[in-house]
């Protein structure tokens, strides 16, 4: 159940479009479900011998305004209170006298007419759909005194939930106040006039948004945001400091042909110019890109290369969530530049996902926790990585190190849920939720084509080494209580992995164990996919092998290996040439 407030100066006008033909949706059989005292002249259904709808509108306008003209010039302008509340599409239809006792509850939680209270002010509630009713209130009670309305919104929400559960209506997620601003009635049907898919407020939402992504400062902020085509414009004070902006879309004007400006703390809350800063100054992005790897690390492309760093940094940040830590609300806005930069630079294919979990990601970035001691730089350095280094989908292996880094970030956005619901984030917690699966539906397009070189590899193994890597992959999985499957079609790719890592000089068991130990697998969706990518991150191993024909080799008095693959990756480093389970033999961690 939603309820929408506005004030307004106008009863007559009001009444007439509630009672007329309406101007989208047609009004069916307009008519009272309650007012102030129950005796209110009805225009839709008056009983009178000779009914004039245009008299009885009258009437009603002048029994609703009496307080407001005894009042007269200290009557308030904006007199007019109108909520208009309508229910979820797959709830029942209420009836009349439901509606009624809707209407009753939400005046007197809005303290415009407290039951009891025989001065509350003038109401009729009018219905002229199945699903919504509209609440209108003159605001001047009557003793003459302007009824105290603070908060009601909040309070009109806050009752709409109570409705909900006693009616056994759809119930929404409370809020907190710290959401978006939704386009308005006259924003969205503008849109559809002008064959826009989304209202300007929400396009220039996710420009900003994305304009903001690893920044590293106010200047380069701006300069995206020209570079991404909007209309711009700084507000300074006399001493020349910028004081906040404003950004338009070119072609989004008003009647008078002028540009329609919205102010950044308008489009969300998070927005605004102090508070961009104060993001940049918690974690100002390391403007130096990161140079081609060395000659002793595989030469990736650059995309796949900043895609690795991302998905080790987005690693942590689920550890932190997991650390139940009111600091963790820093990494929040962190995964979100994050999850804007991959969607920013992902091919058409998957970016309709993977934009729409940046886009729902968004709400799960603000509540009322602040991070005190807030460090986001290597979180924001990884989003800006990424966004400097483009898309290069079918170099290299990009495809593989994006899957591997959404992979990740499926988890991270589960972390997140759980951050928020032991909060009472109820709207954050199902945003990062809907996240989570709008990440898995890019992860099965995005993953496709490397996991199922991965598997041919796997299947390609001799007889008793994949037997054997299949054993360990069991005795591992069962040992931490987690779903072992075994059967071939799910731990071909796994078992690939580790016969590669141990061609590579790593022990395979105790690798295995290192991945399945980082964190916590419960909520994987396929906990062998996750341990293919964390074991190839481990390992240094490529993430998008590309399988190739053996060429002949010289004898060169190295062994000879049994596999029947090759994959792309560099000789190991000398304590990866060791197989060993210390872990300090190792190449460290990234």
């Amino acid at each position: 159940m939603v309820p929408k407030i506005r004030r307004g100066s106008r009863t007559h006008g009001l009444l007439v479009y509630l009672y007329g033909p309406g101007k989208r949706d047609e009004h069916i059989d307009p008519h009272l479900v309650g007012s102030w005292d129950g005796f209110a002249p009805d225009p839709g259904r008056d009983t009178s011998p000779d009914p004039d709808p245009k008299v009885t509108l009258a009437r009603l306008t002048a029994a609703l305004d009496l307080r407001v003209n005894q009042l007269g010039d200290k009557a308030p302008a904006q007199h007019v209170w109108h909520c208009s509340v309508r229910t979820d599409p797959g709830d029942r239809l209420l009836t009349d006298a439901e509606w009624n006792t809707v209407a009753r509850r939400l005046v007197h939680a809005v303290n415009l007419a407290p039951e009891g209270d025989p001065d509350g002010c003038r109401w009729v509630a009018v219905r002229h759909a199945d699903d919504h009713i509209h609440i209108l209130a003159t605001m001047v009670r009557g003793d003459l005194r302007r009824p105290r309305m603070n908060y009601d919104f909040k309070k009109a929400q806050a009752e709409c939930r109570r409705i909900e559960k006693e009616l056994g209506l759809r119930r929404l997620k409370p809020g907190d106040g710290t959401g978006a601003k939704t386009p308005t009635s006259a924003e969205r049907f503008k849109a559809e006039r002008t064959g826009r898919t989304e209202a300007p407020r929400e396009t220039l939402r996710e420009a900003v948004r994305q304009a903001l992504a690893g920044a590293a400062t106010e200047a380069e902020f701006f300069t995206r945001l020209h570079e991404a085509g909007l209309r711009v414009k700084i507000r300074n004070a006399p001493s020349g400091d910028a004081l906040g902006y404003n950004v338009a879309l070119p072609g989004d004007r008003n009647r008078d042909r002028e540009l329609i400006w919205f102010a950044g703390s308008t489009l969300a809350p998070d927005l605004s110019l102090p508070k961009i800063r104060r993001r940049l100054a918690d974690g100002t992005a390391d403007q130096t890109t990161p140079s081609a790897s060395t000659s002793g690390r595989p030469d990736w492309s650059q995309p796949a290369r900043e895609r690795r760093n991302a998905t080790s940094i987005a690693e942590r940040a689920a550890i932190l969530l997991d650390s139940d830590d009111d600091e963790a609300t820093a990494q929040l806005v962190g995964v979100g530049e994050l999850l804007d930069a991959v969607a920013h630079t992902s091919p058409a294919a998957t970016r309709a996902e993977l934009g729409a979990a940046a886009r729902t990601f968004e709400r799960a970035t603000r509540s009322h926790i602040r991070a005190e001691h807030a460090d986001t730089r290597a979180i924001r350095s990884a989003a800006r990585g990424i966004i400097q280094a483009g898309n290069a989908l079918g170099r290299g292996e990009d495809g593989g190190t994006t899957a591997m880094l959404v992979s990740t970030l499926v988890l991270v956005a589960l972390a997140a849920a759980r951050w928020h619901s032991a909060r009472g984030h109820a709207q954050q917690a199902h945003a990062s939720r809907q996240t989570a699966e709008h990440l898995r539906a890019a992860y099965r397009q995005i993953a496709a084509t490397p996991m199922q070189t991965l598997r041919d590899q796997g299947r390609a193994l001799p007889e008793a080494e994949r037997r054997t890597h299949e054993t360990t992959i069991h005795a591992a999985l069962t040992e931490r209580g987690l779903r072992a499957d075994s059967t071939p079609t799910k731990t071909d790719a796994l078992a690939a992995t580790l016969a590669q890592a141990e061609q590579a000089g790593y022990d395979p068991k105790a690798l295995l164990q290192e991945a399945i130990d980082l964190r916590e697998l419960d909520t994987a969706d396929d906990v062998n996919d996750v341990l293919v990518w964390r074991l190839r991150r481990l390992a240094q191993l490529p993430a998008h092998p590309v399988e190739t024909t053996r060429r002949p080799q010289a004898d060169t008095g190295q062994p000879k290996t049994s596999t029947n693959y090759t994959s792309i990756r560099t000789t190991p480093t000398p304590a990866a040439r060791r197989t060993t389970s210390d872990p300090r033999d190792r190449p460290p961690r990234r």
